[in-house]
């Protein structure tokens, strides 16, 4: 690597190139390490954004990178080991990056790869809200197309970190991989560990010269007007300044500014998606006039239309944004990891002065991190996943996302008491003002999701549990009690609250610094939960109440597909205990009656077992006993809905009917009924009631046999007709014999009561003989095996089949006594 210095730069670049194609990984991360250690940072700032791509991917997807999220340790140790040790928070990637940015270096990212509201608003000359954007647009010489974001080397580090979650979605990713356990996974668990730590501070930077001064950016051509969200351009101004540190700064403000800087790029890329209906509605209210305005003057001098300005405006906020599975996974570690930050602040001093002076900017952010950075966004987030997430087991990595965030108590560092250990655990009283805070949280995320199990399946042992999972968590002791109170406090009439007051505090700057200026604090407990609905839903928002009359009707409608799914799952699981007991060794030989009248009563719990059949009856049976403890369901209204669930059953509760309207072309499934059909709930009982000589050829079947059979039975049966009937007219034991063997009770049951089959003189429904069992493909195989095995014990051909048809002989002898058929007079 030695050469001119003039040349240095790039042809260390093109050397570190060729390495990827000719050197392996861990080699290759040994030299990146050595170089990182003694070049300087002039020299490595050209090959810090290369670097960068390399590792996490290119914003359009299409370079890889080192595949993070498929980077496991089980299938390759060496590499998983390697790569976390190069991007742990002190490894020599963040060396690098701290280097970088005490030379105050500065890299582009483009704006066209932000998330869609974002890149929208900017394009627009909406400056967003959040301060990570602010002093940092960039516009090219020859005018607005290409703007970029002025990065410190840092945040462009967790840009691309971040952002690849979303970017490399549609690499392939092998179905064992799991998600948790991928080194991306890892990675984020690790720097949300050293730079929003639950113990201690944040570590400072692995460096001689501290990173972290970020200098005033270039200002913005005075040309190019911005409009912000959220507040005006003084206060704004303000407010950017207070959060850009200083040189001087201590180094309290600097371990808060990367911290928070970190929190807001995992956000933004994360969580920030959604409409431009939605995102207009997270702002706050007093500027949406002066924004519109703006808007409405940019198009009709640009465009001369302002409405169909609008409707491009509209359609560019749009976009197609369906979260994975391993996006939500990651999103729930956030979530937990905060909460367990903001559950680690010390408890407050009794003394108003002494606390202004001995807390700490970390202490206060770990006060205001919840509420100030996460709520609105991850509200949003958990919406339109509810709204938008497949009717499917999926769904439960957003389920407990959701029920992650409800019960910030299970990350608080004080346990239970090792007594209570098996008893429910009581929420706490000190978390009223976070649940009342999250209000829309619990209540209207629960109708959301009692909305999707009304839709689903609840049979499959998956869903059921979801269910459970959902009704457990909100019957923990107390919380119900603190929702009422929440919904109690939120309808309270306003008597004493001005107007004008109360929208400036509707909706309050979440996503702001925490450097910025704070509102004053509000003390009023209804004047909060008020705050918290508006500034998420907007003034014209029309509350449910989770405990009124509407939702309690959706509660006992779940109730009632409760009690149907336990009657259906113990009907398949009745089903399936008598199909396992009358498969006997003799009947791979014959026909069962299933499959002599083509009809299927089962569904996918058939495949599951027995086992997870009754895991679901224990989910059900439990969910609905957390109900009922919810909603204060009396014993009469379970009654009354298992009494209507047992109404369609017969006395077996087995042959329940699908849900149907008589009329004059028969019976019409109602949309109830194509529910329970669709669901497996209820069925019709469709039976063969032909001769089943004559059924169709069935899959399991070989075609040539069954025919060639056919004719042989045919012409036994013409053949022997008179001798077969005499002897199945004898009252003796070789009657008895026959009769079991040459005919078929199921059929003669059907012709007694069957005026329809009664008609059919053309068929023969005597005794014969029937051949067509021999063509079964589990017969053949069964034959051939007992052949195999009875050559292991040098039994030869001729002994085998005499074993063979002894054995049938003695079973067939020992049914013939239980048998009581048809008789000749009966004919």
């Amino acid at each position: 690597m030695a050469g001119p210095h003039l040349q240095q730069p790039s042809f260390l670049l093109a050397t570190l190139k060729a390495d990827c194609v000719n050197k392996p990984f861990a080699q290759r991360c040994h030299d990146l390490e050595t170089v990182i250690e003694e070049f300087p940072a002039k020299e490595l700032h050209s090959i810090f954004p290369w670097l960068v791509e390399s590792i996490f991917g290119s914003l359009d997807g299409i370079i890889v990178g080192w595949n993070l999220r498929c980077l496991q340790g089980r299938t390759n140790p060496t590499e998983y080991s390697v790569a976390l040790d190069f991007l742990d928070p002190s490894g020599p990637m963040m060396k690098l990056v701290y280097k970088l940015q005490a030379e105050e270096y500065r890299y582009d990212f483009p704006v066209s790869y932000l998330p869609g509201p974002v890149k929208a608003s900017i394009q627009e000359q909406v400056l967003p809200e959040c301060s990570l954007y602010h002093n940092k647009v960039q516009f090219p010489s020859s005018g607005g197309l290409g703007l970029n974001l002025a990065l410190n080397p840092f945040e462009y580090y967790m840009f691309y970190f971040a952002i690849s979650l979303i970017t490399q979605k549609n690499s392939p990713i092998a179905h064992h991989i799991s998600p948790s356990n991928s080194a991306y996974f890892i990675l984020v668990d690790t720097y949300l560990k050293c730079f929003l730590p639950t113990e201690g501070s944040v570590l400072p930077p692995p460096s001689s010269n501290p990173g972290g001064a970020i200098p005033s950016p270039t200002p913005r051509s005075p040309a190019v007007p911005f409009t912000s969200y959220g507040m005006h351009h003084t206060s704004l101004l303000k407010r950017h300044i207070a959060h850009q540190p200083s040189v001087n700064a201590d180094p309290a403000s600097q371990e808060i500014w990367r911290s928070e800087t970190l929190l807001q790029i995992f956000v933004e890329m994360w969580l920030h998606h959604y409409s431009l209906e939605m995102y207009q509605k997270m702002q706050s209210p007093h500027v949406k006039l002066e924004v519109l305005h703006y808007r409405l003057s940019i198009s009709s001098k640009h465009h001369g239309s302002p409405a169909q300005s609008s409707y491009q405006a509209l359609h560019a906020y749009q976009e197609s944004f369906k979260p994975t599975e391993e996006h939500v996974l990651v999103v729930r570690l956030l979530v937990k990891h905060l909460h367990a930050f903001s559950n680690s602040l010390k408890p407050e001093p009794l003394s108003p002065s002494a606390h202004s002076h001995t807390a700490s900017p970390l202490e206060e952010f770990k006060r205001v991190v919840i509420p100030r950075f996460v709520q609105q966004k991850l509200y949003i987030f958990l919406q339109h996943c509810f709204g938008h997430w497949p009717l499917d087991a999926s769904f439960r990595a957003v389920l407990e996302m959701w029920l992650s965030y409800l019960q910030p108590w299970r990350y608080a560092p004080e346990k239970p008491p090792q007594t209570a250990e098996l008893l429910p655990r009581s929420v706490s009283e000190k978390w009223a003002a976070f649940i009342q805070e999250n209000l829309l949280m619990y209540t209207k995320l629960f109708v959301g999701f009692l909305n999707r199990a009304l839709r689903t399946d609840l049979v499959s042992p998956k869903n059921a549990l979801m269910v459970f999972r959902v009704a457990k968590v909100f019957a923990q002791p107390n919380l119900a009690e603190m929702i009422l109170k929440g919904e109690q406090l939120f309808l309270e009439p306003e008597l004493v609250m001005p107007h004008r007051q109360h929208r400036l505090f509707m909706t309050p700057t979440l996503s702001g610094s925490f450097f910025s200026s704070w509102p004053p604090t509000i003390t009023d407990a209804s004047f909060k939960v008020k705050s918290h609905v508006y500034s998420l839903e907007g003034q014209d928002f029309q509350y449910k109440q989770m405990f009124g009359t509407e939702v309690r009707n959706l509660v006992l409608k779940l109730a009632q597909l409760i009690c149907q799914a336990q009657q259906t799952a113990k009907s398949i699981s009745d089903h399936s205990a008598e199909t396992s007991a009358s498969h006997s060794f003799f009947s791979w030989f014959k026909f069962t009656p299933s499959e002599m009248n083509g009809s299927y009563t089962g569904n996918d719990l058939d495949e599951i077992g027995q086992d997870s059949i009754k895991k679901t009856d224990e989910y059900l049976e439990k969910a609905l006993e957390y109900l009922c403890q919810i909603f204060k369901l009396n014993e009469a209204q379970l009654t009354q809905m298992m009494m209507k669930c047992g109404t369609a059953q017969d006395e077996n509760g087995k042959k329940q009917l699908p849900d149907c309207i008589e009329s004059e072309d028969g019976l019409i499934l109602t949309p109830l009924g194509r529910y329970q059909m669709i669901n497996g709930l209820r069925r019709f009982e469709v039976q063969y009631q032909g001769d089943t000589e004559l059924q169709p050829i069935r899959s399991y079947e070989n075609a040539t046999l069954v025919r060639l059979l056919f004719r042989l039975s045919s012409a036994l049966n013409e053949r022997f007709a008179d001798q077969m009937d005499m002897l199945c007219s004898r009252e003796d034991f070789v009657g008895r014999f026959c009769r079991y063997h040459l005919t078929n009770p199921h059929i003669i049951q059907k012709i007694r009561y069957s005026p329809v089959l009664k008609d059919r003189t053309n068929q023969n429904w005597g005794p014969r003989i029937s051949l067509r069992f021999l063509a079964s493909y589990r017969t053949l195989v069964s034959l051939l095996m007992m052949y195999f095995i009875a050559s292991w014990f040098y039994i030869g051909p001729v002994g085998c089949t005499f074993i063979i048809l002894l054995g049938y002989f003695l079973y067939a002898v020992i049914m013939t006594f239980f048998y009581e058929g048809w008789k000749p007079h009966e004919h």
